[in-house]
């Protein structure tokens, strides 16, 4: 594409409207425009000027407001659908989502899980809807924005008339102004914190430019907001994991690639008490029971040792002792453990004994660890338990008679037991519940008689990690200053120009037309300077909204 090159000799890029220095029209359909239209300065935008190549129409697409709007709008009915059916990781964690929400929500689960909405924030066409927004944002900025400031920056004192007269405010008048009527003119600009640029008699006043740049500035915190956000999904940027710990127990801490572990050494729960606190709750405490007053768990953080066998009852280093209660998290290294809930006396074990029904004889007993059973119980003397099957949180049995559970937790344990004793060699078969009792294959002579449980606290924390919280910090902060930038100023700018015995003055703003008209007019009291008219007329308003 060849350069446009105006009479003044400035060489304008193709697709200039108004040329960048004298601001002579380049068109004729500027030429027969009654008001120029001062978006960008009528400088050339790449999106308006090449439409040939596979670049140039990508960029064209993503530099559309429209599509911008269109993508922005996609994404949030997007993440509407998502909070219809709960997200995958609010599902039973030992169940297959397939299968999960075509039982729980029918056809329409099927189609929420086949269309990915069930791990919405995770799957590739949201974050590409994401990167879309990023991309639309980034391009529409440098559509407009470089053309705008090489505008700004070209333009001279001395504008063609032309330009002069086909901006909103503007009137020319015959007469011989005075040098004390330019002075008091200048003196008035200076006062208003006008910048003033004066060549042969004419002058250009501007003040309020760094205002053109809020909405770009806004842009630039979006797209450093959406590089936050997307950030999170990177590997070790962002963690937020429930950690279930039960008393005396030592998991490794998610997130942290095992290199931290904690142990739970104690968890205890504080109730209101009408005796010791104050008289004021006792009301409150008659109608609602017990009330939770505190709940809190005493840990121990360790770290593994690099240079030991992982594993090894040596691997493991004491960082530090802690109490974490509610609103009062254990921090190290970027991570924040926050004390979330609990369950009290959850199951631990549960202990049997071996019965012979006619006798009513018992033979031993069995202690079962339900977070860690054995597969066999010797009990001596020809006598011995094998646990066939262990169905933590029993729900019934399914169309085939096997036994079903709803998660891994012991809410509701179940048991198959194999009772083998000297008259059963091969042993018993009987399933074991909690208040119920089923012989499969037949009546046994030996039977399961429940002894005891034992029960213990488990509490559950919060595991989190957030390195990309700066950056959508920095990013809401550069788009508020984009907002104020924008909102609260305004690019004003004022020519007076003498020509041939004739005054010509001219005013543009971005916005509140009112305002410059005023300033106008303040600015030529007690001088020979003629006042700006509004030529809106039918075009009223044109130009108001543009930046």
């Amino acid at each position: 594409m060849n350069e446009v090159k105006c009479v003044c000799g400035h060489v304008n890029p193709h697709g200039t409207i108004l040329c960048e220095s004298c601001g002579r029209a380049l068109t004729d359909e500027a030429r027969k425009g009654k008001l120029h239209d001062m978006r960008y300065e009528g400088s050339a935008r790449r999106s308006q000027t090449y439409n040939k190549t596979f670049i140039d129409k990508t960029w064209n697409f993503f530099s559309s407001v429209k599509v911008g709007i269109w993508l922005i709008v996609i994404t949030l009915i997007a993440s509407a659908l998502g909070t219809i059916f709960p997200q995958v990781m609010y599902i039973p964690p030992n169940v297959d989502p397939a299968q999960y929400y075509g039982e729980q929500y029918g056809t329409l689960g099927q189609i929420y899980y086949w269309l990915g909405l069930h791990d919405l924030y995770s799957s590739w066409w949201y974050l590409l809807l994401i990167a879309s927004i990023g991309v639309s944002l980034v391009i529409c900025s440098l559509d407009r924005v470089i053309p705008l400031h090489r505008a700004l920056k070209n333009q001279r004192v001395d504008r063609h008339e032309g330009f002069l007269k086909r901006q909103r405010l503007f009137n020319r008048k015959e007469a011989n102004i005075s040098d004390g009527d330019i002075e008091k003119f200048e003196k008035a600009l200076k006062d208003k914190k006008y910048n003033i640029r004066v060549e042969d008699g004419n002058i250009l006043a501007e003040k309020g430019r760094f205002s053109r740049w809020g909405p770009y500035v806004n842009h630039i915190g979006l797209i450093i907001f959406l590089i936050g956000g997307m950030l999170r999904f990177v590997p070790g940027m962002y963690v937020d994991e429930v950690l279930w710990l039960r008393d005396g127990e030592t998991k490794t801490i998610p997130g942290t690639n095992n290199e931290y572990v904690l142990e739970n050494k104690k968890f205890t729960v504080d109730f209101y008490d009408k005796e010791k606190d104050k008289e004021v709750y006792n009301s409150a405490l008659e109608k609602a029971g017990p009330v939770v007053k505190e709940f809190k768990s005493d840990v121990v953080l360790y770290k593994r040792d690099p240079e030991q066998t992982l594993g090894s009852e040596s691997d493991l280093v004491e960082v530090q002792k802690a109490k974490i209660i509610v609103n009062e998290p254990l921090k190290f290294d970027h991570f924040a453990i926050y004390q979330q809930s609990y369950r009290s006396d959850e199951f631990q074990s549960m202990t049997f004994t071996l019965m012979n029904k006619k006798q009513e004889k018992g033979y031993g007993d069995v202690t079962i660890d339900l977070f860690d059973p054995k597969d066999s119980y010797d009990l001596g003397n020809g006598y011995k338990v094998e646990l066939v099957g262990y169905y933590p949180d029993f729900s019934g049995f399914a169309e085939n008679g096997e036994p079903q559970t709803n998660s891994p937790n012991p809410n509701n344990p179940a048991f198959v037991f194999n009772m083998i004793s000297p008259e059963h060699p091969k042993g018993e078969v009987s399933f074991t519940a909690i208040r119920q009792t089923v012989e499969p294959l037949g009546e046994t002579d030996y039977k399961m008689t429940f002894k005891g449980i034992d029960t213990r606290n488990a509490t559950a924390l919060t595991v989190r990690k957030d390195m990309t919280l700066w950056i959508l910090g920095v990013g809401g902060a550069i788009f508020m200053i984009g907002v104020i930038q924008g909102s609260f100023w305004m690019h004003r700018r004022i020519w007076l120009q003498r020509k041939d015995g004739e005054i010509l003055i001219a005013g543009h703003t971005n916005k509140n037309w009112h305002g410059l008209k005023k300033d106008i007019s303040d600015l030529i009291k007690d001088t020979s300077i003629p006042d700006v008219i509004d030529q809106t007329g039918e075009n009223k308003g044109k130009e108001s909204g543009n930046t």
